[in-house]
Formats: structure tokens, C-alpha cells, sequence
């Protein structure tokens, strides 16, 4: 079986479940970027299996109808949307985000950076674009082997996401005047949460799929500015639920003008 970069592969290790793409190979490492969730890998080559790249292992078809947005009911009123910059570690699952901002009528920014380069560049992105939501997020991992849950450093990139949204919070210190929304795979969510993020990555150190930081950042820039936000409604519109996001009650970002 002959293997390339780009080509589409699942794991047998662990039962197929999710799609990778191959991004890397040297010195017989194959190394993996998840199609769907925010994961990066490495195998041997007898551990994988290719798929073809539409084939919906990861039920995902279903996942991407229940979140197509729904027209706001506009009748008299006119909305005016949160704005939201959206920093991220992948390039690829940035565009993807944007798009999903797009098709739901939200003014929206991308930018790539590296995790470990947020914290130094947050600050005059937060001063430059003047954002209600910002997006923080990209790859992380918990690496059992490295120390327990707690402790920050067992993380990939956690420590990068607590400074950067220590930092966010210097330039805003209300989490209703700038809702934060941080982390990637199995973040350290506790330390996210205390750091200031109103929605972060991962209660039960689950991966999350890449559109889960945009999914609540669109729920959060289409709910009304004068309202509590339901939550619980918030965090099962994503492809894990709490397992994977949790976050405060806050308000929306949205007003909602009279007449059109």
C-alpha cells in the first residue's frame, strides 16, 4: 500500500474512528492533521487504513445539518451582530471557521498565528479590530505521561491560551464587554475559565471538532445583548456538548433595532 501526503487515512489502533490526512512523513512517521476534529497525530504505516476523503466516518454530514444557520425572523426589527476576530494555529480550519461565519451573516476576522505567538500579538489585534468576541484556539493535547490534569504543563499549548486570555483580559476586564472563547483538543479548561474566558475547551479533556470555538462564537454574536444566554442550548449545538465546551452565563452581543 503506498501512502502519500494528502492522502486520507483512519488509525486500526483505534477502531477507525477518526479521519486524518497525512500532512508529514520522515523516517517511516506518518504524521496526521484530523480532517473534522482539532487533532495532531503520528503512526507507523501498518497502523493505518485509507478512506476516501467524502467517505462520513466520523458522522459528520449530520453534525454539519444540524448546525446550518437559521435566518433570523427580521419581520419590523433590524440586528446588528457581535463582531468577531478569530485567532488561530490552523490555517485550514481557520478558512473553514470563516466560512461558517459568513454563511451565517457575521462580520467576522481571521488570523493565523501560532499558539505560542498569541500572547505577545493579542493585545494590538484587540486594540486594532475592536471585537465583542474573540476566538482563541487551534491545536492542544494532554499528555498523560507528562504530570496530572492539573497541572498546566502536562498541555501542549494550555499555557499559551491562559496567556493570551490574561492578556485579553488587560485590554478588557468585562466578560460582557469582551466574551472570550479559547482552547483546542483536551485543553486545560479549568485554567482557561480562571484566566478569564467566558467559553473554553475541555471539561472531560475530549478532542473537539474544528468548528466548535466558531459554533459558540456565532451563538454568541446572534443572542440578544439585553438577555441571558441558554447555556446549555449553546454548548449541545457543538459536536461534543459539555464534554467538550463549557463556559459562564453571559449576555448575547447582539442588538436589536426598530424599524428596518
Amino acid at each position: 500500500m503506498e501512502l502519500k501526503i494528502g492522502d486520507y487515512v483512519t488509525r486500526k489502533s483505534y477502531n477507525n474512528d477518526i479521519v486524518f490526512k497525512i500532512i508529514k512523513i520522515e523516517n517511516d512517521v506518518y504524521y496526521l492533521k484530523g480532517k473534522n476534529i482539532r487533532l495532531y497525530a503520528d503512526s507507523n504505516k501498518d497502523d493505518l487504513n485509507v478512506v476516501n476523503k467524502d467517505e462520513d466516518i466520523e458522522g459528520d454530514t449530520n453534525f454539519l445539518d444540524r448546525i446550518k444557520p437559521v435566518p433570523l425572523d427580521r419581520d419590523d426589527y433590524f440586528y446588528i451582530p457581535g463582531k468577531i476576530l478569530h485567532i488561530d494555529g490552523d490555517k485550514e480550519y481557520l478558512n473553514r471557521c470563516l466560512k461558517y461565519y459568513e454563511s451565517s451573516n457575521i462580520m467576522a476576522l481571521g488570523i493565523k498565528e501560532n499558539e505560542k505567538d498569541i500572547p505577545g500579538k493579542i493585545g494590538g489585534l484587540l486594540k486594532e479590530y475592536n471585537p465583542n468576541i474573540v476566538v482563541i484556539t487551534g491545536h492542544d493535547a494532554y499528555y498523560k505521561k507528562v504530570g496530572e490534569f492539573t497541572d498546566i504543563n502536562s498541555y501542549k499549548n494550555s499555557k499559551y491560551y491562559v496567556d493570551s486570555i490574561k492578556e485579553a483580559r488587560k485590554y478588557e476586564k468585562s466578560h460582557e464587554k469582551l466574551i472570550i472563547i479559547a482552547g483546542g483538543c483536551q485543553s486545560d479548561y479549568e485554567e482557561l475559565i480562571k484566566a478569564g474566558a467566558n467559553f473554553a475547551s475541555s471539561p472531560k479533556r475530549v478532542n473537539i471538532h474544528a468548528l466548535d470555538p466558531a459554533i459558540v462564537a456565532t451563538k454568541m454574536s446572534l443572542s440578544d445583548i439585553s438577555k441571558e444566554i441558554d447555556i446549555k442550548k449553546i454548548l449541545d449545538s457543538t459536536k461534543y456538548g459539555s464534554d467538550g465546551m463549557g463556559g459562564i452565563i453571559t449576555k448575547g452581543t447582539m442588538y436589536i433595532g426598530y424599524p428596518r
